[in-house]
């Protein structure tokens, strides 16, 4: 299974898979690849960047994921969204906090 990975500049540490089971031969027509997002999800989103392409079937292990887990998302619904790991989305939290209240008092 080969896939595109997207980041979100506006989400920190979350990345987008997208499959591409048809990979190479899907390319002769430009496709918006995140239209297999739900749309008030991908609305939520904002601009995209491209990281990277690839191939699942050369890739022992993923860095954050369980490849398994990966795979099963892309072929049930043709995406996987990783999410930062629990300590980071704690640590965005607590700064926004502080920002909203340093707002307040500004």
């Amino acid at each position: 299974m080969h896939c595109d990975i997207y980041k979100f500049p506006k989400h920190n540490d979350m990345y987008v898979y997208i499959a591409r089971p048809d990979y190479p031969n899907d390319t002769d027509e430009i496709k918006d690849w995140l239209g297999v997002l739900p749309k008030d999800f991908r609305a939520g989103l904002g601009r995209s960047q491209f990281v990277m392409h690839l191939d699942l079937a050369t890739t022992e292990t993923l860095a954050r994921v369980d490849k398994e887990e990966v795979l099963a998302k892309l072929q049930s619904q043709g995406y996987f969204v990783q999410m930062p790991p629990q300590d980071v989305m704690r640590r965005q939290a607590e700064l926004r906090a502080r920002e909203a209240q340093d707002n307040i008092y500004d």
